[in-house]
């Protein structure tokens, strides 16, 4: 839902907000750094979120000739009414706190595993995934029977993005993705890149919005853009959002069938293999260790278990009957030792909705907590 072209960033709520679906067409080296209850299905034309609008907006749009021309030419590629798109883009406004959180940090960070895993797997977020569990357990089981994708993953990636729905993010859409678009900071090394990259977000979320016959104007979420309960942008609600309750809509902020279907959807699209663990615990022979031979293609998974192995990787168990590749996945600690894990294939399918492997973690653990509560709770 990030990426290469992702917000790794987090709101100050602490939601992780990711982009998505820049996956899809990139898959380069990964980057390591932490980038970080049961809604009603009701009327589905309802506003999408009830989190108050981001305040202190500037300029409207419509005042810039650009963002007009760009306008023009987005309804003649999508054959889109051009008032309705010129009404709709010259209404949305720059949001300076949008700029602001894009701006790259000038203060130095350190990693920590322990501190990133602390924000997602604590008492609320798993009881609140044992009542999205015990309210959905039909619909997961249909999920995990049709896409191959456990019940816990899909869980505890609902539960990382949004807290099963509870944030799903308070800056208005439209105003998000056309100030990333026309205003995204210069400071940022990959600024153009990132701005051409947040134009096809708005050109997919307008083309959205005229499909649904909804008014653009309405819908909240992140502040790169994502939105409902899996934090999806609308290039990847385009091309993975599924109509799982099968009432002819697809709703990802209220009907958790489509939601849970959805994030299926999505990780079946990147190739994840049903019944392969997502990790393996590792340990390591000091005297054969090669540390940075195992850790140059960073989380993509590489090495046979005999090649890794052969670099001082120690292996047990299932593992060591592991038939795909493997890498070596490193979770600094601040001043502390890493841990480090074996990822296999679909370790790194996690990391292609949100690109990092403290995400990929936290997901797994936060779904493997909700799971053992539900089992003590005798579910």
């Amino acid at each position: 839902m990030g990426t290469t072209l992702a917000v790794h960033a987090a709101e100050s709520s602490g939601q992780t907000v990711t982009v998505k679906s820049q996956a899809v067409a990139v898959k380069a080296k990964a980057d390591k750094t932490i980038k970080t209850a049961k809604r009603t299905h009701v009327n589905k034309h309802k506003r999408p979120s009830k989190a108050r609008p981001a305040t202190n907006l500037g300029p409207a749009y419509a005042t810039r000739p650009e963002v007009m021309r760009f306008a023009d030419e987005l309804a003649e590629r999508r054959n889109l009414d051009p008032q309705w798109v010129r009404r709709a883009i010259g209404q949305a406004t720059l949001v300076p706190s949008v700029v602001r959180l894009m701006q790259p940090s000038t203060q130095p960070f350190i990693k920590n595993w322990a501190a990133y895993r602390g924000r997602f797997i604590d008492a609320t977020r798993i009881e609140a995934g044992v009542q999205f569990w015990k309210a959905n357990q039909a619909t997961l089981a249909r999920a995990e029977k049709d896409y191959g994708v456990p019940r816990e993953i899909i869980v505890g990636i609902i539960g990382v993005e949004s807290i099963y729905g509870r944030n799903t993010g308070s800056f208005r859409v439209i105003d998000a993705i056309t100030t990333l678009a026309f205003d995204f900071p210069a400071t940022h090394p990959r600024a153009a890149e990132r701005a051409e990259f947040f134009k096809g977000e708005l050109e997919q979320f307008l083309s959205l919005q005229n499909r649904m016959g909804a008014d653009p104007m309405l819908p909240l979420g992140s502040y790169a853009g994502a939105m409902g309960m899996p934090q999806f942008l609308p290039s990847s609600w385009a091309r993975f959002a599924v109509d799982f309750d099968g009432d002819d809509k697809i709703d990802l902020w209220n009907s958790p069938a489509d939601v849970i279907g959805s994030v299926a959807n999505y990780f079946k699209a990147f190739d994840w293999q049903p019944g392969m663990p997502t990790h393996y615990p590792v340990g390591f022979d000091n005297a054969k260790l090669d540390l940075d031979a195992l850790m140059a293609p960073d989380i993509l998974p590489t090495f046979s278990v005999a090649s890794f192995t052969a670099k001082g990787a120690v292996l047990e168990g299932p593992a060591l009957t592991h038939k795909g590749p493997l890498a070596l996945v490193e979770l600094l600690n601040g001043p502390d030792p890493a841990s480090y894990v074996a990822g296999t294939e679909n370790f790194y399918v996690i990391t292609r909705y949100n690109w990092s492997s403290y995400y990929a973690m936290a997901v797994i653990e936060l779904g493997d907590e909700v799971k053992r509560a539900m089992k003590d709770a005798g579910r």
